[in-house]
């Protein structure tokens, strides 16, 4: 505090700033600069909360800028994600590999700074935000891994895990449902690794908060199990310090700190109004603001020398840090090598040898097995080889059958638990999920498919990020019968196949199922839903049909005639096994059919184009394409001459078979238009 910038550095007025006054002004200002730059963004933000920033990452956040990666750092979560130049701000100025010229290209084409944060585009950016309430609901996730990580893993004087998670949030994360469902939980859970700060500035895009959010939050935060401090001046930075020193060593609750703050602090007209939140500033607000904070007010991206050797500090800071660790986890290599071999396999997301060893084969059987139920067992299997391999269910593990036997329920006491009680929370659960995977954990969550519709913010944003989240929905189609329309999915095939980098996985039989889970889980960057049925599906003899290998090119030859085909049928998951009774019956009657099951739509397109003509030739144009759902996309396959048998309207309330039947999803209809399309229809 008693450090003074260069006299030369700003006007004779400003000489005794404080050296941190003079940082949380640069944040200020260099928010505001870029900005206006840009012509697009949000300033008001990190004009209020920088002196919260600052403070958290000078004062508090264990970080390395030189290794973003280091697995015992601090997280830090910007959930309000719009008020990125407040991050990137940070980034910049502790050394994180941005450069000033990056500022400058703030939302521009191919910039590290684009309009909201990105993991894996910008160093330091741990989560993608910006659909408000998806960051802190990741930051549960992420403090989530860290007890288990910590449970799992640290034996008594070889604590190698032991982190925080910061997050910087706003009234619109609040108010998102998804805000209710993760805070919840999290205190329910008792995760005191988890600080949410709250930017209580009374504003939202259309004006004041009162227009539509009159929540206590306090009140609200103490019927979570949270304990709530409240910051009363966003500019007192020993007040913030003295709230995150007191939430940082709660040990039985999460902490949320509600900061009142002045949003657009400093601009002569625009401060405390709509205007400061979601556009520039103008000039003359710009320089009034300046003035203001005793800044030149010429000055653009004015970064005092004093400034960046103080924020730059962090380097040194972060380097002792990490190394200091990691004598911890030499000693802990020495001490306990096996799990620290295990440690190494978690951290490079690389998978223990045999891993799907277990993996069962299932004989050939007319009755068969429901698909959620065959995946229950393969889960099992390869739970025991992969003991980072944790989840849970939005309160439906014994329909889902996503239980892993043997092992305890995570849970406030039980830390180590692999049983995960998500409650119904589908879109709490999904967020959650992406912030266990982006702390190194292996994450699934289970419900029904109907329901992952409450779930997709959070399932695209896992795509976006290339987590390697294993989505598992049962109750698939109008199969699951007497619930009804309500329960039955129809759009929700294609709505989840359209959503890029998903890899959406509906198998036909209960070894499809194994493949399945044997195509999952060596994948790293890509999240998968695994789609499966409630009624039993036959188990094909695969002494008579090809190999359920075949999966993991996404669509295969499952049954052939000799030579070239008169007709292609082709299905996914329970429709498969139409196709199979239509092309026996086909054969009979001397049709050359061939069967095509197609459990990835997304596998099968990243395979070579001749493995694709080999599966569907140019030359044979009568296809019949089968799928209990809508038949958007389906003639990408079948071609303008093709058929696609599906829904296209919503299911009722009766036996899967009955639905099944008057729907039109029978051997006889698919023989039908099979011959319809070759000429030879009956008459």
């Amino acid at each position: 505090m008693s450090d003074t910038v260069k006299a030369a550095a700003l006007p004779m007025n400003d000489r005794r700033q404080s050296i941190e006054q003079l940082t949380i002004n640069t944040i200020r200002t260099l928010s505001m600069d870029a900005v206006q730059k840009a012509n697009s963004g949000h300033p008001g933000t990190p004009m209020a909360l920088a002196p919260l920033a600052y403070t958290i990452w000078e004062r508090f956040l264990q970080h390395n800028p030189k290794n973003p990666s280091w697995p015992n750092r601090d997280r830090f979560v910007l959930s309000n994600g719009h008020a990125s130049m407040l991050l990137y701000s940070m980034l910049y100025l502790t050394g994180y590999g941005l450069t000033l010229d990056d500022i400058k290209s703030f939302r521009q084409w191919n910039s590290k700074t684009p309009g909201h944060p990105e993991y894996h585009h910008t160093p330091g950016v741990e989560t993608t935000t910006g659909p408000l309430g998806q960051g802190i609901g990741n930051s549960v996730g992420m403090a989530i891994a860290e007890r288990w990580l910590a449970a799992y893993f640290n034996r008594p004087g070889h604590e190698i895990v032991d982190y925080k998670i910061y997050v910087i949030c706003g009234d619109g994360d609040l108010m998102e449902g998804v805000s209710h469902e993760a805070a919840a939980l999290a205190g329910h859970l008792g995760l005191s690794n988890l600080v949410w700060c709250y930017d209580n500035n009374n504003i939202t895009i259309e004006g004041r908060t009162a227009l539509a959010y009159s929540d206590d939050v306090h009140k609200r935060f103490e019927g979570y199990h949270w304990n709530v401090l409240h910051v009363t001046d966003a500019n007192n930075v020993d007040s913030i310090a003295a709230a995150l020193r007191n939430g940082t060593t709660d040990p039985e609750k999460p902490t949320m700190i509600i900061v009142d703050s002045h949003i657009g602090y400093g601009a002569p007209t625009r401060q405390d109004t709509k205007e400061a939140h979601g556009e520039p500033l103008g000039d003359k607000e710009i320089e009034g603001a300046k003035q203001f904070y005793g800044w030149p007010v010429d000055a653009k991206f004015l970064v005092p020398d004093e400034v960046l050797q103080h924020t730059r500090k962090a380097e040194d800071r972060g380097q002792r840090a990490e190394a200091d660790w990691q004598k911890k986890l030499d000693a802990y290599r020495t001490a306990h090598p096996d799990l620290a071999a295990q440690w190494d396999l978690l951290q490079n997301h690389e998978l223990p040898q045999g891993w799907d060893s277990e993996i069962p084969d299932f004989p050939a059987d007319p009755k068969g097995v429901a698909s959620r139920e065959s995946s229950g067992k393969v889960l099992n299997a390869v739970a025991k080889e992969v003991p980072w391999l944790i989840g849970g269910s939005a309160d439906l593990a014994p329909s889902t059958k996503t239980l892993i036997s043997g092992a305890k329920d995570f849970e406030k006491d039980s830390y180590d638990g692999r049983n995960f009680h998500f409650g119904i929370r589908e879109h709490g659960m999904a967020s959650i999920l992406n912030g266990m995977a982006l702390s190194g954990v292996r994450p699934y969550g289970a419900g029904f498919l109907i329901f992952s519709d409450y779930a997709r913010p959070a399932i695209r944003l896992s795509a976006l990020m290339g987590l390697p989240v294993i989505h598992i929905f049962t109750h698939d189609s109008i199969g699951l019968g007497e619930d009804g329309p309500t329960h039955q999915p129809i759009e929700q095939f294609m709505a989840l196949r359209a959503i890029p980098r998903m890899i959406f996985i509906r198998p036909a039989d209960a070894n499809e199922v194994s493949e399945a889970w044997r195509a999952i889980m060596p994948m790293k960057s890509h999240p998968v839903c695994l789609v499966l049925s409630r009624q039993a599906l036959p188990t094909f003899d695969r002494t008579k049909y090809a190999s359920a290998k075949g999966l993991q090119k996404g669509a295969y030859i499952l049954a052939d005639s000799d030579g070239t085909p008169d007709v292609i049928l082709m299905s996914s998951g329970s429709e498969v096994k139409l196709c199979v009774a239509a092309y026996e019956q086909l054969k009979t009657e001397g049709i050359k059919a061939r069967v095509v099951s197609m459990p990835s739509w997304e596998l099968f397109e990243e395979q070579p184009a001749e493995y694709r003509e080999q599966v569907f030739p140019k030359s044979v144009r009568a296809r019949v394409a089968v799928e209990a759902g809508t038949n958007l996309g389906w003639a990408h396959y079948t071609g303008l001459d093709g058929y696609v048998i599906c829904r296209a309207d919503f299911g009722a309330s009766a036996p899967a078979t009955e639905l099944f039947t008057q729907f039109g999803f029978t051997p006889e209809n698919v023989s039908e238009q099979a011959r319809k399309l070759i000429g030879k229809g009956k008459k």
